[in-house]
Order: C-alpha cells, then structure tokens, then sequence
C-alpha cells in the first residue's frame, strides 16, 4: 500500500525545495531506493507541467566499476552526465543502500579519480552552481540501524524531520544570517577545541530546506588564511565509505598543519588530495530541534541542534574564500551538555553557550521555538 507520507514528503522536495516551474527540466538520481517515492517525485513534477528525467543507480555497480574501470572510463561518464546536468534546471539525488560502508575497500587513487572526473565536475561545479537542487537519504533499515531505532519508528521520525515546517525556520535564521553578516573575529572553544578566524566580508547563506532535506543550518567561511588553533571533533563521520572518530586538526595560518584520528593514515590520505584540502571551506552552525544525536548521515549530523561544522576543503560559491578542492568534508562537533559544552563567540559576543543562543533576538533558534 502505498504511504501517502511519501506524497507530502515528494511535495516538499518538488513544490518548495526546487519550487519547479512549468516547463523545467528535473534530475532525480535515485541510488538504492524503492520505486514508490521516486514514482510520487514523477507524479509532482509532472502535475506541475515539469519535465523529469531519472537516474537509477546502486552502489555495489558503482563499487564494481570504480574497482575496475580505467581513468578513460571514468572521464567519458562524467563527460556524459555533465552533458545531462547542464540542461537541467532542478535536481532532486535520493540515496539508500544497505551498507554505508559499500566503497571502503574503494582505493584512495581511484576514489579521486571518481571525484575529479564525477562528483566534482557534475556536481559541485554544474549542479551546485547552476540547478535548483536538493539531496536527502531514504529511510531504509540500514539507516534506522545506524540511528539505533526499528526500520517503523525512525520512518516516522525520519518524515516528521522532513516535512516539519521549514519556512517557519526560515523566519528564525534571518536574524543569525544578520548578525554573522557584521561578524568578523569568531573564536570557538570547548574541550579540546581552541579556534580564532575571521568571517570579514564572506557572506552568510540560509538553509531552510532549500538544498539539503532534512536542514537547519547557517553557514558562512572563513577567511582562508585566518584560521588558527585546534578543534576535536566529538561526532563521528563517514568519507569515502570508511568511518573516522576522535578526529582532531591543528591550523596554522589557515593550514592543517597536524591531522590525528582513529584512522590517522587514511585521514592524512584524504587531506592530501589537494592543496586545498588542508584548508576550511565552510563554518556553520546547526539547530535542527528535531536531530539530536550522529548517525553517520552528514543530511543529519551537520544539523544537530548545538553543533558546529567546520569543513576541510571546498568553498561554496556563495561563500568564496577562494579555497578549491576535490574535497569536501563536513566534521561536525556537538556542544550541548551531555556532549562536554562549549562556547562559540563572534567579535567578543558570546553567541550560544552550550549548544544554545543567548541573545535575545537568536533565542528563535533554539529547540522549544522551532518543534
């Protein structure tokens, strides 16, 4: 029987994340997922006088042919879905999978051919700059067992995240975006985490379910050079199918110039990418009141309510500090209480203090006046 959930959720994703126009064109890329939502996104582009176009992938393809396929190979399909992607107007990527760790035995030579000939090119450089696009992850129970809930209560619990009220968000961030527009020294500390960089002139950008669903962040970059200090990271995270925990980055002038974690090498391997890797490409806090706890989904961890991300590697367009790279990786640490506290000041203002804002005109964002 199909859940009519899926409906709302496929009006959500069409009807306001991409708002669609009559006559567009729309991607959906649809890894590991059962046909129902993707034959509902159909249904709401088409009602809407849209045109979709559909991608279907699996990860055990993509595994196999990364593994075998020459760097030729992996240039002529990028070359082939960029064509693709630049006659679209909006996209929408849903991505399942049984196994998040299905590309760990994935070398890191060819996962970098895979990311300079594919993601990078098709999707940081075409979709992101030039679609009207949002991603999310199907709540299969592979994803249910990471978050440590049944496959039926994080369903409901991954749709109430989804479909929650968005532009009510929207309202609440503006005075965030405003303020962290004025800003320019941001010092950043807690346990292990000592930060000082500035966001002088680097524009503030909004996420309100306009891009990543489920969201609730803003975010922001520093000044490439300008960051200072250390951070640890409280929050696992999973790149390249592999996961990493106790993650912890020193930073000279901007540079990490020291990288420790459980996996210290395949960390280091990462961050040697390019020259850019070794650099910050985006800072921004997350509230989402509904997401309290990692899953190893960075749709999810990077909006935990009291967290902070501060990402390795490329810069949005809308955030230009100028750094390039192949990477892009959201580390993401939690500062409520239970996860050790912390403090997060702009120009000497302390912003939120444990997880939660202070100022008064901030104080929207916090959980009880965003459920």
């Amino acid at each position: 029987m199909k859940d009519p959930r899926y409906n709302k959720l496929a009006e959500v994703l069409i009807g306001y994340s991409t708002n669609l126009q009559q006559g567009e064109n729309i991607l959906i890329e649809a890894i590991d997922i059962p046909d129902p939502l993707v034959k509902a996104l159909i249904q709401a582009a088409t009602e809407r006088e849209a045109k979709p176009y559909v991608w279907i992938k699996q990860n055990q393809i993509l595994r196999e042919l990364l593994l075998n396929a020459t760097a030729e190979q992996l240039k002529l399909v990028g070359e082939n879905e960029l064509a693709l992607m630049k006659k679209m107007d909006a996209y929408v990527g849903i991505r399942g999978g049984t196994n998040i760790n299905e590309l760990s035995d994935v070398s890191s030579d060819r996962m970098k051919m895979y990311q300079e000939y594919i993601l990078n090119p098709v999707h940081f450089q075409e979709r992101v700059k030039n679609t009207k696009w949002v991603i999310l992850r199907y709540p299969n129970s592979s994803f249910a067992q990471q978050a440590g809930m049944s496959t039926d209560a994080f369903e409901d619990y991954f749709l109430d995240v989804c479909t929650l009220d968005y532009s009510k968000m929207h309202d609440a961030m503006l005075p965030l975006q405003d303020l962290m527009n004025k800003t320019d020294r941001v010092e950043i500390k807690g346990p292990g985490t000592d930060l000082r960089f500035s966001i002088k002139d680097i524009a503030a950008v909004t996420c309100s379910g306009t891009h990543n669903i489920p969201d609730g962040e803003v975010y922001t970059a520093p000044v490439r050079e300008s960051v200072q200090g250390k951070i640890k990271y409280n929050a696992d995270t999973i790149y390249q199918g592999v996961t990493f925990s106790d993650m912890e980055l020193t930073f000279k002038d901007g540079k990490v110039i020291e990288a420790k974690a459980d996996k210290s090498e395949r960390f280091n391997e990462i961050l040697d990418t390019d020259e850019g890797a070794r650099y910050i490409g985006e800072f921004a806090l997350g509230f989402n009141p509904f997401i309290t706890k990692p899953i190893l989904d960075i749709l999810f961890d990077e909006k935990i309510s009291g967290s902070f991300h501060f990402t390795p590697g490329n810069a949005y367009t809308e955030t230009d500090n100028g750094n390039r790279s192949a990477v892009h990786w959201d580390m993401v640490s939690i500062q409520t209480p239970e996860m050790g506290g912390g403090e997060i000041y702009f120009d000497g203002q302390l912003v939120r203090k444990n997880g939660r804002f202070v100022p008064d005109n901030l104080r929207g964002l916090n959980p009880e006046n965003l459920k």
